[in-house]
């Protein structure tokens, strides 16, 4: 017997598993060149004092896909900084710290602002990409949405509960492996926002760009996974 960590995956339901299963097989037939269009955005708790624990659980060195190793989780805000992040092929873009009440009005005042830019610093235009987005109702709200018809953007129709299809979960991943590689925790938020500063701008491209090309083998394994949970 080992001791693994529980894997914390969201909750799936029939219509989620329908839903990603047909997201999969709709892009099974992109290649990485056509992912490399794509701007992936997303946000995230940073917390001050390292990660929220992980859970342990007992199986058999045989069997490391006991599924004992999956604690279903549903995902929601807070925590002691929330930050928003997008990333494309040339890189992690910008981010920004969301200080206030997340509402549709601040996310589409941060679409204006930091997705542009990015969109500038990594020499898009707006109708060269697809804009990628998670299915929070202020992503979806009627001024978001508004705000892409005007802009003129093309953005994803994405599957609830998939952060496994999301890449960008990664890179949070990552950053967050940084952040915790600091001996002294933060004195406050404020150092904790200027060494996520520090290290969002120091992403290696090629870390980007190794998670932008495993979209194929992650509609793969959902479509293996008839729309269950996959290992990313």
């Amino acid at each position: 017997m080992i001791s693994v960590a529980k894997q914390r995956k969201p909750l799936l339901v029939a219509r989620h598993r329908k839903a990603r299963l047909e997201f999969a097989e709709r892009h099974l037939d992109w290649t990485v060149e056509d992912w490399k269009k794509v701007v992936w955005s997303d946000e995230t708790k940073i917390n001050r004092f390292g990660s929220d624990g992980r859970d342990q659980v007992w199986i058999d060195k045989e069997n490391r896909k006991d599924p004992r190793r999956i604690k279903q989780t549903v995902k929601f805000g807070g925590g002691n900084l929330m930050m928003w992040g997008c990333m494309g092929w040339e890189g992690a873009g910008y981010a920004t710290r969301i200080e206030d009440k997340m509402d549709a009005q601040l996310y589409t005042d941060i679409l204006g602002d930091e997705l542009l830019k990015s969109l500038e610093w990594f020499k898009l235009n707006v109708e060269d990409v697809y804009f990628q987005q998670d299915n929070d109702p202020k992503h979806t709200s009627k001024m978001a949405k508004k705000w892409f018809e005007d802009q003129g953007f093309k953005v994803l129709v994405w599957p609830a509960q998939s952060p496994d299809l999301n890449p960008i979960e990664h890179l949070w991943n990552y950053l967050k492996r940084k952040l915790n590689e600091y001996e002294i925790p933060p004195r406050g938020i404020h150092e904790l926002w200027e060494r996520v500063e520090k290290e969002w701008e120091a992403i290696p491209k090629g870390v980007v760009q190794d998670l932008i090309a495993s979209m194929p083998r992650r509609c793969e394994a959902v479509v293996e996974a008839k729309g269950g949970h996959t290992k990313y």
